[in-house]
């Protein structure tokens, strides 16, 4: 098929793939991974590798928590030898733990059965702690979300399931005052033969009222619900409130977009005629975030600040002019604020380095920095009626541990809800942070871990990844399974593309829309940094990315063959000329552009990997993934890149296709799926690497 695009003609030949629903497609695609299945099987030691994957990622319990009133905890833990988390309470750090909620006995929706394995997402706490709202993920497919509520004393549900929500925070569930209601979001109710396209359009916030029928909930935010609000149909709706705060917000987003335009509204009103919504920051003003204490509203903002600023006005008259700036704009970016009983709890990325800022609330507080007992990833988990924080600090080289800052003694302390593993601290790694010059000049922060003492003789399987999308940054991260890379000798790496947001807004815009060849160019330079420094080689060096990642390796490896000898590329967004025309394309028109302006088809045909494969090139391995579930990147973008690299490629490596039937966006499998899909990767790796004990017996 060849499209016409402002007088370009593309020619598609796979665009029949697009249809999942076509019988030869589903047993192309399930061939496919017949074949994979085979291929991986018969690597040597990938068994070997993937009993000590199991074992590395079974040596500590994965645990999240959040600290309520009363000295109580609601813990989201995953215990070894589970495959999913379990939500539980416990009374005290030490105390018993008792289960709410165990994500398999959930009874879901007939619709909904059967897709894999079940997963908590979100969830949301009454003000008093009597009820529980969760949501629960069939299979990977957020598209097909549930909301549960489950009385908190006695674990039973109340009876109020609610269909149709999604995964991201968006649609979270926020409590109202009365502790019997709450609001949350919604997707339209379509006939079946609805266009993809219209699946996440006129998006509206709703209430539910316990005890009620969720199919007759009332919309109290969103497109068509508020006279005086126009709200575009692309825009993603929510209503957010706070324990104890008078105030609910009214947030329109375009889902990948940064800022937001932000409302307020009394919070006894939502639900009532005439809802009194007044606009605090419309999209022009860069508004990330709003945290309300009192009358004040505090924002975190970009505008005049691409490296981000913390400012202060009076919720009863939001007047962006009359601002008090609060942290004001710096070297550092500022990532995160969250409200507790005592002070803004402010987070700020500097050189790769996480800060964490205690702010006092009120005019012209005095800022203190909270002293960590190590550096690398920091992040504050705060309840708005009690003091202090609960701090979450990881490095590269350091497990996840979660801490307890107390503002009375400006201490911080172990909790020791996460538990200690026998691999969290290992010797006999270390990492590096460097600086890559980029193809126009731009030094790009490139992050290096590998075993101590090794020697830069080029020789070391490395695996370098990347993302470069939507703003977000990379952070620091201990995974007790990358041992095994490490005890193989491999390095990985991670470098820090612009169109992610390591150094604020800039670094963004930097590689979005018509500046996206930085993303890939950046990635490129930080390969070349890698072999010229003597970490390896090119015939020892992959690249991976996922989801938007994929447009990064996708284009590294379509511009600069020679330069990897393999690649994984997860869920990967690799038709960008086609992306528009799926459930979740639109909303990424504002990241990456649309086809219907000359300068959206000219990006986003510069980003298309597919329509850069060209016939007779000695590419790359590669190895891609993806997830039956999947609702964020379809099943045929990956499909189509397989056919088209193995049609293709004159190297004679192998293209892979690799189809996980119960899961989704990186989820829906389970803890084993996971560790199941990376023996699959690195083993992969491995075995093109020309590591020994990984080569297949010759037939």
């Amino acid at each position: 098929m060849t499209d016409d695009y402002f007088g370009r003609k593309v020619t598609d030949p796979y665009r029949y793939m697009e249809n999942l629903k076509d019988p030869e497609v589903q047993a192309w695609i399930r061939e496919q991974n017949d074949h994979t299945r085979a291929v991986l099987d018969r690597i040597p030691s990938r068994q070997q590798l993937l009993a000590r994957i199991r074992e590395l990622d079974q040596s500590a319990p994965l645990m999240r928590a959040r600290r309520l009133p009363g000295d109580l905890y609601v813990i989201l833990k995953q215990l070894p030898g589970e495959d999913v988390a379990k939500l539980y309470l416990r009374h005290g750090f030490e105390g018993e733990d008792k289960v709410l909620v165990d994500p398999e006995k959930i009874t879901l929706a007939p619709a909904n059965q059967g897709k894999g394995k079940s997963e908590i997402r979100h969830y949301a706490l009454s003000d008093d702690g009597k009820y529980l709202a969760v949501g629960v993920i069939p299979g990977g497919s957020e598209m097909n979300g549930e909301i549960h509520v489950v009385e908190t004393a006695t674990g039973r549900e109340t009876g109020d399931p609610i269909t149709r929500g999604v995964g991201v925070e968006q649609w979270f569930p926020y409590w109202l005052p009365d502790n019997r209601s709450f609001v949350y979001g919604r997707l339209q109710q379509l006939p079946p033969d609805a266009p993809a396209t219209e699946v996440r359009q006129k998006f509206r916030s709703y209430l539910h009222v316990l005890g009620t029928d969720a199919e007759k909930d009332s919309p109290v935010f969103g497109y068509g619900v508020m006279p005086s609000i126009d709200v575009d149909p692309s825009l993603i709706a929510s209503v957010r409130t706070a324990p104890r705060s008078r105030y609910a917000l009214g947030v329109l987003n375009g889902s990948v977009t940064p800022n937001s335009a932000f409302y307020i509204a009394p919070a006894d009103s939502i639900g009532k005629a005439g809802t009194p919504w007044r606009k605090v920051a419309d999209f022009s003003d860069g508004v990330t975030r709003i945290v309300a204490h009192d009358d004040d509203l505090y924002l975190l903002t970009y505008k005049e600040a691409p490296r981000y600023k913390v400012i202060r006005i009076d919720a009863r008259k939001p007047d962006l002019s009359a601002a008090e700036a609060i942290v004001p704009s710096g070297e550092a970016v500022v990532t995160y604020m969250s409200g507790a009983q005592d002070a803004l709890y402010v987070e700020l990325l500097d050189g790769g380095i996480d800060r964490v800022l205690r702010v006092p609330y009120g005019p012209r507080p005095k800022v203190e920095q909270v002293t960590l007992p190590f550096e690398g990833t920091a992040f504050a988990v705060t309840d708005p009626r009690i003091p202090g924080a609960l701090l979450y600090l990881t490095s590269w080289t350091k497990a996840l541990r979660i801490l307890a800052y107390d503002p009375q003694t400006n201490t911080v302390s172990d909790t020791k809800l996460q538990p200690s593993g026998a691999y969290d601290n290992p010797s006999n790694v270390e990492s590096v942070e460097v600086k890559a010059p980029s193809h126009d000049g731009t030094l790009v922060p490139l992050s290096i871990t590998y075993p101590k003492g090794m020697k830069l003789d080029g020789s070391h399987p490395t695996l370098l990844n990347g993302y470069g999308a939507y703003g977000n940054s990379i952070p620091p991260y201990f995974d007790p399974t990358t041992l095994a890379w490490f005890e193989r000798g491999g390095i990985l790496a991670t470098c820090h593309v612009r169109g992610g947001g390591e150094h604020g807004e800039e670094w963004h815009l930097a590689g979005k829309g018509p500046t996206k060849p930085n993303t890939w160019g950046d990635f490129i330079a930080c390969a070349e940094y890698l072999i010229s420094k003597g970490y390896t080689s090119s015939a020892r060096l992959a690249g991976e990315g996922g989801s938007a990642g994929g447009i990064l390796i996708g284009r590294a490896i379509t511009d600069r063959p020679d330069l990897f000898r393999a690649a994984i590329i997860d869920v990967g967004a690799l038709d960008t000329l086609r992306f528009e025309n799926t459930a979740n394309g639109e909303t990424n028109i504002p990241e990456f552009g649309s086809t219907k302006t000359e300068e959206g088809f000219k990006a986003l045909y510069a980003m298309s990997s597919f329509h850069h494969v060209k016939d007779q090139t000695a590419y790359p391995a590669v190895l891609l993934t993806t997830g039956i579930n999947d609702p964020r990147i379809e099943p045929w973008e990956p499909a189509k890149m397989a056919a088209r690299l193995q049609a293709a490629t004159s190297s004679g490596r192998p293209v892979l296709l690799r189809v996980d039937y119960g899961g989704g966006h990186g989820g829906g499998s389970g803890a084993e799926g996971s560790r199941e899909r990376l023996a699959d990767s690195w083993s992969f790796l491995l075995w093109q690497f020309g590591v020994m004990e990984f080569q297949p017996p010759t037939r």
